[in-house]
């Protein structure tokens, strides 16, 4: 089926689907090229509806970076809602790029972004709706190629089976690396088989079909080598040096999606050292962007959008160094123009009352803090070297400059938690809303979103078990009947959920089974409550013989080999064993910006440190012992 076809197929088909703005492009700076003029045809898919793909930033990034080469293009796709689905399969449409309405079948290769786990069994039905077989083992020179990153692929075994390529680590380089072999390859004729190998020597890539993993008869990953040794037995994440300019063509949707915004990334990486969280060890070291180099990107993105709300985006906006200086840029610089300014993610123990006065130039957004824990045994466990009356002070700041709503975050089932830790947390929602209603009445409110500890792969926690499910339940329903008063809003994560989201991040290749188990008896947008069907997971589970408490709820020793032990992030297996001696004992660790932790980042992109002046990593040097 061809681009004509689909089109008129898709007259048909949109007046019955709901919100048929999602399918057929056309947004403001979506990028259109002639397909016969240029050699290499590229599609990035999000395994997720548009209205909550479209704003992903490495979308973003990506497309605007392979748009910008005269030799290729970039086209995007979404999952289609269900409705769509079902008559995209009664009406024989494949799933097709929105910029051309091309079947995705007709690209060289294919990119998948995967975020989070539960994406995975969109990832099949996508590939079951593009018409490419499902296993990697059975494709021919005549599919794409299929090639995913994102935060999963730090540890990328149970979807091995899947996926041709895996891309560990920052795109903005590697792609365009690929891109060169790709397009190479096409030109002298290249096999599948040779087009991966080709792949695989390119640092950062990861070819799962190159690894073999032996087993234990207790099940435990005894082994990870390369079937060739040719092929490195560690492979090191991408890193990003310099970062540069940010985009600044942002497609400006036709309905509304869950983030209809400019987002400019300030920085990247984070020093702070939470021992639970992915993101903060897996994007180290950290790297900011000038302040002029922020400021211009949003007066241009502002003009080529008509936006009026920008986020800041990092791990914490105020660790961002110059961030007093920017605020007071941007406010001087987009002064009346009614533009709303986001802060997310400010970090309590940093927050800066100035940045609120700054921002009194530019419509209020919002403030969110995520203090994680509430009492001091915590807070050492994870390392969050807060107080609770910093929190309650930096809520009466709030509060009395003019904000209503405060945003908290938490996270329940961390190791050693009791219910009184639970109960800390209650209370000091308490006092905060207390302290907001003293200062500006009933206007004051208070949201509250409770998460659910998942230990993650590459972090001081992923030798840590998770909570069982009756624990997580009992500890949420305290929650729940403590936080229910005027003002007082809490959202929750579903717990059988994050026992998928657990046995997935944590999973080894013999998961592959239980994911296609799931996706051939109707699991998909398993993100979604209302479509989460939690006992296909466990029937899945039973159908290859696996248990759910081999990857959840069973202890770890320090010298187990874990499933993503041939993939590096750069950071230590040995500093990570250290952070969870230190969790274990309740000690905290310093940020790294003040003190070297020899976290490995250092020595393992050697010759990599940019040496430009004012340009530096935030790396001081290690000590001597």
């Amino acid at each position: 089926m061809d681009s004509q076809q689909i089109n008129r197929k898709l007259k048909t088909i949109l007046p019955t689907v709901i919100k048929p703005g999602r399918y057929f492009g056309g947004e403001l700076n979506h990028v259109n090229k002639n397909w016969d003029l240029t050699p290499l045809h590229a599609a990035l898919v999000f395994p997720d509806i548009y209205d909550i793909g479209l704003p992903n930033l490495g979308i973003a990034i990506l497309y605007e970076i392979i748009n910008a080469r005269d030799d290729a293009l970039c086209e995007r796709a979404f999952m289609p809602w269900l409705d769509m689905e079902t008559a995209m399969r009664e009406h024989g449409v494949p799933l097709y790029a929105l910029e051309s309405h091309r079947p995705l079948i007709d690209f060289d290769l294919i990119g998948f972004t995967l975020p989070y786990e539960t994406l995975y069994t969109n990832v099949l039905n996508a590939l079951d709706l593009i018409g490419i077989p499902i296993h990697a083992a059975d494709r021919n020179e005549t599919h794409p190629l299929i090639i995913a990153g994102g935060h999963t692929a730090y540890n990328p075994e149970p979807m091995s089976g899947f996926i041709d390529a895996f891309v560990l680590g920052e795109g903005e380089e590697i792609v365009l690396e690929i891109l060169d072999t790709v397009k190479h390859a096409k030109s002298i004729g290249l096999s599948r088989g040779e087009v991966l190998r080709k792949l695989q020597a390119i640092s950062g890539v990861y070819v799962p079909a190159f690894y073999q993993v032996h087993y234990q008869s207790d099940g435990k990953v005894q082994a990870i080598e390369p079937i060739d040794q040719s092929f490195p037995r560690t492979i090191t994440k991408r890193l990003v040096s310099i970062l540069p300019d940010p985009p600044v063509r942002f497609i400006v949707p036709n309905i509304d999606v869950v983030h209809n915004r400019i987002a400019i990334e300030i920085m990247r990486g984070c020093t702070r050292g939470c021992r639970f969280c992915h993101a903060g060890m897996v994007n180290r070291p950290v790297r900011e962007r000038s302040v002029e180099q922020i400021i211009n990107s949003i007066e241009e993105s502002l003009e080529n959008t008509g936006y009026e709300e920008i986020a800041l985006l990092s791990l914490s906006s105020s660790d961002y160094t110059h961030i007093d200086d920017l605020v007071s840029a941007i406010s001087e610089r987009f002064k009346g123009r009614n533009l709303s300014v986001s802060l997310p993610s400010l970090r309590i123990e940093s927050f800066s009352v100035n940045i609120l006065e700054k921002l009194r130039g530019a419509r209020h957004g919002g403030f969110t803090l995520a203090p994680e824990a509430a009492t001091d045994r915590m807070r050492a466990l994870i390392n969050k070297p807060i107080q609770a009356e910093q929190l309650l002070e930096t809520a009466r700041q709030i509060y009395s400059r003019g904000w209503t709503t405060i945003k908290l975050y938490f996270m329940i089932g961390q190791p050693t938690e009791t219910l009184e830790d639970v109960q800390a947390i209650a209370d000091l929602c308490k006092e905060v809303l207390k302290e907001g209603r003293r200062l500006i009445g009933k206007k004051a409110n208070l949201h509250t979103g409770i998460s659910t500890f998942v230990p993650k792969p590459h972090t001081p926690f992923q030798w840590s078990c998770l909570e069982p499910l009756e624990s997580v339940l009992e500890k949420q329903n305290l929650l729940k009947d403590q936080l229910r008063a005027p003002g007082m809003k809490m959202t929750w994560s579903n717990p059988r959920e994050t026992i998928l989201e657990s046995v997935l991040s944590r999973g080894d290749r013999r998961l592959g089974a239980v994911i296609e188990y799931a996706w051939r008896h109707g699991a998909k947008f398993d993100a979604w409550n209302d479509q989460f069907n939690f006992n296909v997971w466990m029937d899945g589970l039973d159908a290859a013989g696996l248990k759910a408490d081999f990857y959840t709820s069973r202890p770890r020793e320090l010298d187990e080999i874990m499933p993503w032990e041939h993939l590096s992030t750069g950071v230590s297996r040995q500093y990570l064993e250290r952070e969870y001696r230190n969790a274990m004992a309740g000690r905290f660790t310093p940020d790294c910006r003040d003190q070297c932790l020899s976290c490995g980042i250092v020595p393992a992109f050697a010759g990599q440190q940019p040496q430009k002046s004012g340009v530096q990593w935030f790396c001081p040097e290690p000590e001597v012992p």
